[in-house]
């Protein structure tokens, strides 16, 4: 099949290309939250003490966060050079195949093995999304782009519900949830042949013009800033998920939350939720027709959940367990964060921004973890819970970062993708 030179306003909303990247990140989102809850009944089996769960789960974490970043990096520039179809398959079986070696670890050298197999899942789930978000954005009208988005980032996030109703049902067989989530993504490339590649990306090959230089973002100073804003905009969500999310058990121990959480179940439940403001983010943004009006609803959103997050000293599980859900829908600008990094490019550069902008906002757990740990030892003595202080302080700044790049970028609801950008 060959590729649609243009998309056109009678280009059908839910396609072959919608349906494919939504599944797809779908299983992404599976995989990549699969870890946060089944972190401790496998670090458990493992032989790991409470202690040692807690470092190691930590390491994990940020090991596959820094799959994501290099990774970013390598299926944006593939994009960009290969197309995006490429790298929306080749994710796939990257991350599909990891996680079934992570059902497969034991032995002496399990951690080891655990770390590796994480890593480079993280490097396989790098691609996903932007590729996704980059082919559905340039095969539908600038009118429809919204949706298709919104509708990839819904069913997506879906995934994460999954992973705890799997991990849920096979109750301590962590293993059989990696040999699921691996399935899924296998069974998933043979949609392949139901897919073509962007009209967009066919037509920028004929043009003499760089394509897939990631050099190219930090070369020139209002492409840097476009890019540079695109990745703080995102900042706030995995602050939330990484921290506050993945460690619901600590905090709640610490502000003596009535009974105990599982993280898996705040992280079930943070995605149920997100997946519903995702949705929301998406219908108000074409309602407004605006991004940047939608972000700053949705920061002040995520403001507030986090001080109540903090204020729920001595609440019922139940209590804790809804306001994981209110921290979930807060962040569901997630769909809006990754189509604004699309729109802010040119067809040669746009896959490079779609799928790095979202992992190095992933990545940025790897940034905030350490202020997060720091300001534990510079606040000790001076709060009743330096714990939580720092994570307060943590999640003041990522939001004060988001809302300045946001407030200085570009607004890019209806902007015509079908360019490309000359050095």
């Amino acid at each position: 099949m060959h590729p649609e030179s243009t998309s056109t306003g009678k280009t059908r909303v839910f396609n072959a290309a919608v349906i494919v990247a939504s599944l797809g990140y779908f299983v992404d989102i599976y995989d990549l939250l699969l870890f946060g809850i089944v972190r401790i009944k496998s670090l458990q089996s493992l032989g790991l003490d409470k202690e040692q769960i807690e470092h190691y789960g930590l390491l994990l974490i940020n090991y596959q966060m820094a799959g994501l970043l290099i990774g970013g990096i390598i299926w944006g520039i593939l994009g960009d050079k290969r197309g995006r179809l490429s790298v929306l398959f080749g994710s796939i079986l990257l991350y599909s195949v990891a996680n079934i070696a992570n059902g497969m670890i034991g032995g002496d050298n399990a951690i080891t093995w655990y770390i590796v197999w994480r890593f480079v899942a993280g490097l396989g789930l790098a691609g996903e999304l932007g590729a996704g978000i980059t082919l559905v954005s340039e095969v539908l009208p600038k009118e429809k782009r919204g949706i298709g988005t919104m509708i990839v980032a819904s069913i997506g996030i879906s995934g994460a519900i999954a992973a705890y109703f799997v991990s849920t049902y096979f109750g301590d067989d962590w293993r059989m949830c990696y040999y699921i989530g691996g399935g899924l993504g296998l069974t998933l490339l043979f949609l392949r042949i139901s897919v073509v590649e962007s009209g967009m990306f066919h037509n920028s090959r004929q043009e003499n013009v760089s394509r897939g230089n990631y050099l190219k973002f930090f070369t020139d100073g209002n492409r840097f800033k476009r890019y540079l804003k695109c990745v703080l905009i995102g900042t706030p969500t995995w602050y939330v998920v990484g921290i506050l999310i993945f460690f619901s058990n600590s905090f709640a121990e610490h502000l003596g939350v009535q009974g105990k959480i599982e993280p898996g179940k705040a992280i079930m439940i943070c995605y149920a939720a997100l997946t519903i403001g995702d949705f929301a983010s998406g219908a108000l943004s074409q309602y407004l027709k605006s991004r940047k009006k939608v972000l700053y609803i949705f920061y002040a959103l995520t403001l507030a959940s986090i001080i109540i997050y903090f204020s729920a000293h001595g609440v019922s599980t139940t209590a804790f367990y809804c306001i994981c859900g209110l921290l979930g829908f807060s962040v569901g600008f997630w769909a809006i964060f990754v189509t604004v990094a699309a729109e802010q490019f040119g067809t040669n550069y746009r896959a490079m921004a779609a799928t790095t902008a979202p992992n190095y906002a992933r990545g940025m757990l790897n940034v905030i973890t350490p202020v997060f740990l720091s300001l534990q030892t510079v606040l000790e003595g001076r709060f009743n819970s330096s714990y939580l202080a720092s994570g307060l302080i943590t999640g003041l700044i990522c939001m004060a970062v988001a809302f300045i790049a946001a407030l200085t970028s570009d607004e890019t609801f209806g902007k015509e993708l079908n360019y490309v950008e000359n050095d």
